[in-house]
């Protein structure tokens, strides 16, 4: 790892840097968070953090913030010693947390006047900036609504509006995209793209390695240290000729994707629709990949690489293509007709209609994905099928069992994982683990192999004492998906279970889900990362409670095409499918 300063360039050499980080070092207890961390950052640019979950990002996020003291080195926020000049450094700075930071109980307008009396602002100067910042963010029309009930885009939106609050020279913006889907994404980076245009530097740290190509430079932690300073396309100048597409494999793709990754010469490798993606790694003969290709009946053509494939090739590459937890899972037996049903689904809050006359099927070895933007009705449909909410009119079925009258047959079916992380935070993962397995009708000697299968599975040996709470994320979603398997189920619902995750952890768990599809296991899955989508059989794409396409992703791909737009990725056919029944604005 190269600790010496990485300088990256401004617009102006003579302009004092945004951000100064001289040999910046942090420890907690025996864990060394941060390693020596030096880096120059500049105004009016989009500086990207990125790493793995545990690489250092939050807490770099945190020292720049004068949220927490260096044990070592000296960071400087435009011109000010963030330990030195502690009390004046909230006014050069906005920070917004990884967390909703904000009071979910009070209005929109009451949040933004809590925060500036916070700044200090004179109440003369509130009225003209408020309408500034709700005009900005596109909230005023929400401005009396409580924060909690907001959708998690105008949630991120309003957490923004507080850490512009003064004006601040430099905005920390801490995972602003987790949760948020890829409509609302894109009004957070036109509000960023105004926010850099007019000299601000803004440092926006993310899992998501799409958001970080669209930076101007990035700094790439590892273990506490940066192994990459620079523009995401220098990084990715080292793939060249490294990345290639698999089209249309014969038979399974999931299974030519696992032969694919398990080849020594192959560092990474994605399902892309009714591809593959694949990379090499670097000086690796290509003849091995052709002849699994051939062996397809695929047509294999060199890509360029993205700045994904540069992350995972810099980190050493994938997790491989094997799945140790589809290994322990029994085959299900063969289930006919559908394994999960909705008829009519419809769930009414008062007058506001949640899940609006939902209709599909899905098979049994099926990975089912459910999109949509925030507030779209995806996690109230998931509650239904669960049993945990009742349908205000229509019919669900998991497993043949209607969960009307069979709620309890229907729930010894399933494992669900929710979107929030669901576990006991005053519980230990060895508590957390029992319990569940309890819940889930597990005792005696069975109780314990199944513990112990899911704790070697996901390698929870060293956290089995600690709190859920105080555990990374992915490693907590690791837990979370542990839980939810504990006994077996035939039919898995995972509510974004990969938001906020790494890529190598996404990888992991899609890994995981690859090899229980192979057992027979029907799996039902939201998310917000578009490529994710990709893995799906066929995608459900739900806007204000109505499901308004079904298809395989490369279908739905193909309706958006165009010839401005002749090859779209997952995320420019959802957004354009969006637009097409005019609900791309926010109104729920």
């Amino acid at each position: 790892m190269n600790t010496a300063e990485v300088a990256i360039p401004t617009q102006d050499a003579g302009a004092q840097p945004a951000i100064r980080l001289e040999l910046v070092s942090k420890r907690f207890g025996a864990r060394e968070a941060l390693k020596s961390v030096s880096a120059t950052l500049a105004r009016g640019r989009l500086t990207g953090v990125v790493g793995p979950d545990g690489a250092g990002k939050t807490t770099l996020m945190r020292l720049m913030a004068g949220l927490l003291k260096p044990d070592q080195g000296q960071i400087r926020v435009s011109g000010l010693d963030t330990v030195q000049d502690a009390d004046d450094l909230h006014f050069v700075t906005g920070y917004m947390p990884q967390r909703f930071g904000l009071y979910e109980d009070i209005s929109v307008i009451e949040n933004l006047r809590l925060y500036a009396r916070l700044r200090g602002l004179a109440s003369g100067e509130q009225s003209e900036l408020f309408a500034r910042l709700l005009d900005f963010t596109r909230l005023a029309p929400f401005q009396e609504r409580l924060a909690g009930q907001l959708s998690g885009g105008m949630k991120q939106k309003l957490g923004l509006a507080c850490a512009l609050m003064g004006e601040p020279e430099v905005l920390l913006l801490d995972e602003p995209g987790v949760g948020v889907d890829p409509v609302s994404r894109q009004e957070l980076w036109r509000m960023v793209d105004a926010l850099t245009s007019d000299g601000m530097a803004v440092i926006w740290s993310t899992a998501y390695l799409d958001e970080a190509e669209r930076c101007a430079e990035v700094l790439l932690l590892e273990q506490g240290q940066l192994a990459y300073a620079g523009a995401p396309e220098g990084l990715t100048r080292r793939l060249h000729g490294r990345s290639y597409h698999l089209s249309s494999p014969q038979g399974d793709r999931r299974s030519w994707l696992a032969q694919a990754l398990e080849l020594p010469q192959v560092c990474d490798g994605v399902i892309q629709g009714e591809g593959l993606r694949v990379v090499l790694r670097q000086g690796q003969d290509l003849a091995p990949l052709a002849d699994l290709a051939s062996r397809a009946a695929s047509t294999m053509t060199p890509v360029p690489p993205r700045f994904e494939d540069a992350f995972v090739d810099l980190l050493g590459g994938g997790p491989g293509g094997k799945s140790v937890l589809a290994e322990h899972f029994p085959a299900v037996p063969r289930h006919e007709g559908a394994t999960v049903s909705c008829r009519g689904l419809t769930r009414r809050f008062g007058s506001f209609v949640a899940t609006d006359h939902v209709d599909f099927d899905i098979r049994q070895g099926e990975i089912f994905g459910l999109l949509g933007p925030n507030g779209a009705g995806k996690s109230t449909t998931f509650r239904m099928l669960c049993g945990l909410l009742s349908p205000s009119s229509g019919e669900a079925r998991v497993m043949g069992h209607d969960l009307a009258r069979a709620v309890g047959a229907a729930k010894r079916q399933l494992g669900y994982m929710a979107q929030k992380f669901s576990l006991y935070g005053l519980l230990s993962v060895q508590q957390n683990l029992a319990f569940f397995a309890g819940v889930y009708g597990l005792s005696g000697a069975a109780k314990s192999e199944r513990i112990d299968e899911m704790v070697h599975i996901f390698q929870l040996e060293d956290h089995l004492a600690a709190s859920p709470d105080s555990l990374p994320f992915g490693i907590r979603q690791r837990l979370a998906l542990a839980c939810a398997l504990m006994h077996r189920p035939p039919v898995l619902f995972l509510d974004e279970p990969t938001s906020g995750v790494d890529p190598i952890t996404r990888r992991e768990f899609w890994t995981h889900i690859n090899g229980l599809v192979h057992k027979g296991v029907t799996i039902l899955v939201t998310t917000h990362f578009m490529e994710e989508a990709e893995y799906c059989d066929r995608v459900a794409l739900m806007v204000q409670g109505r499901v308004i396409a079904l298809d395989k992703p490369d279908a739905l791909k193909s309706q958006v095409a165009d010839a401005a737009m002749p090859d779209p990725t997952m995320e420019q056919a959802f957004i354009r499918l969006i637009e097409r029944v005019g609900a791309s604005k926010e109104t729920t």
